[in-house]
């Protein structure tokens, strides 16, 4: 699993222009998990990325966004989606926990309710990992796929 000193994440921002890098502020409470895919989904729709592709990124962004709510102390959570240069398609979502620690390893028993997450993630990403954000001084975990994936 990544740890806060995973390789940095795609520098999004940089050279994108707006277009192609979408922003999104939510409220840590369950609701965020659907206001982020509802959001997140039409941004994707309006890039024409194939139906596949959007389907599992919505999957890991509320994977992604669940653990920011569940997990951490944060009041807000940031969420983006861009379409990278080497034609990825990259998902952030960044909390308020400052503390520094480790992704937990996770290995669920079939009878766990949950732990499943993160490995859904590392299933569907080409990459993944985990950073200090420099936006909320929190964490900032993401994810990366091809974005012309059928």
């Amino acid at each position: 699993m990544p740890s806060l000193t995973s390789p940095p994440s795609p520098q999004l921002l940089v050279g994108t222009t707006p277009a192609r890098v979408h922003w999104l502020e939510l409220k840590a409470c369950p609701a965020g998990v659907g206001e982020a895919r509802c959001a997140m989904g039409e941004r994707l729709r309006t890039w024409r990325l194939p139906e596949q592709v959007r389907q599992d990124a919505l999957l890991i962004l509320s994977e992604l966004v669940t653990n920011a709510i569940r997990h951490t102390p944060s009041t807000r959570i940031l969420c983006c989606a861009g379409l990278t240069a080497d034609g990825l398609l990259h998902l952030e979502v960044h909390d308020e926990d400052l503390t520094v620690r480790n992704l937990p390893p996770r290995d669920p028993s079939p009878e766990d309710e949950g732990g499943r997450g993160l490995l859904l993630v590392e299933h569907f990403a080409h990459e993944w990992g985990a950073e200090r954000s420099a936006l909320t001084g929190g964490h900032a975990v993401w994810a990366a796929f091809a974005s012309d994936r059928v």
